[in-house]
């Protein structure tokens, strides 16, 4: 009895503080990697916005200077020449083909495939458009975005709905899922 009275002793365990500290440890831990996802992703939404504004101002400063929109008569030359005014068809790959040869935008494109990624994934373009219950105009469209992202850059920078105003969705913004377009009108 004695023995075991001694083994019982030598084998202490964790006591509740220890393992209240550990818990709050974890919480921590968690805590600030959901945080640092957070950060990150709200970053990310505002490089689509920057990046929606970087391309307006490339556009106009190329037709400030050239006196066309870039791409449009989907020549080889820069300053291109004609032209209708609208941006359509093919013309949204030479865009950025003028704008790059411009020294306007970074990177290299062709002018018949190329097109520059947004901080999700998809592609991104400027093309004379009619959105779903919009009116027809120059638009940034925005492939494949959560619908999540598109609702938030919505209520930040229109009125909140996917079907109205200056920035529209190819679908509504369900939680959860992608719109397969978002329009930002030019």
């Amino acid at each position: 009895m004695l023995n075991l009275k001694r083994i019982r002793k030598d084998q202490a365990g964790f006591t509740l503080v220890e393992i209240a500290i550990v818990m709050v440890i974890i919480g921590l831990l968690i805590g600030g990697v959901l945080k640092g996802q957070a950060m990150i992703e709200n970053a990310k939404v505002k490089r689509v916005v920057k990046q929606a504004d970087e391309l307006r101002a490339a556009v106009m400063i190329f037709y400030d200077k050239f006196g066309v929109y870039p791409g449009d008569g989907n020549t080889a030359t820069v300053p291109p020449s004609g032209g209708n005014g609208r941006i359509t068809g093919t013309e949204v790959y030479a865009l950025f083909r003028d704008l790059g040869r411009a020294g306007l935008i970074s990177g290299t494109y062709n002018g018949t495939s190329d097109q520059p990624k947004h901080a999700f994934g998809g592609n991104v373009n400027l093309v004379w458009v009619t959105p779903p219950g919009s009116t027809p105009g120059h638009y940034l469209r925005f492939y494949d975005l959560p619908a999540a992202v598109c609702q938030e850059i919505d209520i930040k920078n229109d009125d909140g709905v996917a079907t109205t105003g200056s920035i529209v969705g190819s679908g509504a913004y369900t939680p959860n899922t992608n719109v397969g377009i978002l329009y930002m009108r030019f």
